[in-house]
């Protein structure tokens, strides 16, 4: 499952859960790519459910649009990780530090409250 929904004109909305394969990974990324157009200093909120790594075939799907997706994620300045498991947490804080411009905070899914509070503060 993955689904993307922009709530206002700098934040869109992501939600997934289970595993993607190459079909869905290209869903998934086309929509990120469609849902995001104009948005600059954006904000994101990822809600992950229930986390599987992709399959193979959406892994090479992922890799053959890398140039789209350094061009989208260039879009965004900060972005909030809702999940349960410690080390997806860890993992997304790391790869904040990975990528230039882009501050990431992971939470708990149960303080999605925190999360959008956090998200709406001024950036430093």
């Amino acid at each position: 499952m993955f689904k993307v929904e922009r709530i206002s004109p700098n934040r869109l909305d992501i939600e997934f859960g289970g595993k993607l394969d190459s079909e869905a990974m290209a869903v998934a990324l086309d929509s990120l790519v469609e849902k995001s157009v104009g948005i600059s200093n954006g904000r994101m909120l990822f809600d992950v459910a229930r986390y599987e790594l992709p399959t193979l075939g959406a892994f090479k799907v992922e890799l053959s649009q890398m140039p789209r997706m350094f061009r989208f994620i260039r879009q965004f300045r900060r972005a909030a990780v809702l999940a349960d498991a410690g080390w997806l947490k860890t993992a997304s804080e790391i790869e904040g530090l990975l990528i230039p411009g882009l501050e990431i905070k992971a939470f708990a899914r149960s303080e999605r409250e925190a999360a959008e509070t956090w998200l709406d503060s001024p950036m430093s």
